[in-house]
């Protein structure tokens, strides 16, 4: 009897710790489901706030793009109004000889290039600033070299100096307190450049 009851309290146990050990996976898959719900959730708030950005950036340049159009759009319309008044004028003048032809070209070339001076030229633009970089290149490299020279004369004037104070010898001391004429040119030239 003793037998059946210990076996009865096994089961009872074994399925006690089953139904223990089941409810805690259970309870573990659904808190990394949670987690990985909020990790989505998160991701999709991200990814909205993503695509209200690039529908706020497209706005814009199509805005931009609009605005563009339009000043085409002006700028074509001066060029008829152009070519308009001088067809008004030239139909105007009584006396349609060589020289009114001659003047009435001048007048459209003239309007032309104005009208292209007004815009400014892409090479224009980049020879411009080419020259500009070339020009700060040169100032740089000036201005390097004078660094360079004016460390070397220094150099120079210390190592002439520490030479002075080694020397027991007095005609080296009195040949080295005198600087040779090629250090004195060095030390000139130094300020002949300008910064």
């Amino acid at each position: 009897m003793q037998n059946r009851y210990l076996t009865t309290d096994m089961k009872n146990i074994l399925a006690l710790s089953m139904l223990v050990s089941s409810m805690m996976i259970c309870s573990c898959q659904k808190q990394e489901s949670t987690a990985q719900q909020q990790q989505l959730d998160q991701r999709k708030v991200e990814l909205d706030a993503r695509e209200e950005a690039l529908a706020e950036r497209k706005t814009v340049l199509d805005g931009r793009e609009k605005t563009l159009d339009e000043r085409q759009n002006a700028l074509d319309q001066r060029e008829k109004a152009l070519a308009q008044k001088e067809g008004a004028a030239a139909n105007a003048r009584t006396n349609p000889t060589d020289v009114q032809g001659q003047t009435v070209n001048a007048e459209r070339e003239s309007i032309t290039q104005q009208l292209s001076a007004s815009a400014p030229n892409r090479s224009q633009l980049e020879a411009q600033k080419a020259q500009k970089e070339s020009g700060r290149q040169q100032q740089s490299q000036r201005e390097l070299e004078f660094k360079a020279e004016r460390e070397r004369v220094r150099q120079l004037k210390l190592t002439g100096a520490f030479m002075a104070g080694d020397s027991a010898n007095p005609a080296a001391s009195t040949t080295s307190s005198t600087p040779p004429p090629a250090q004195e040119d060095t030390s000139a030239s130094p300020s002949q450049t300008p910064e």
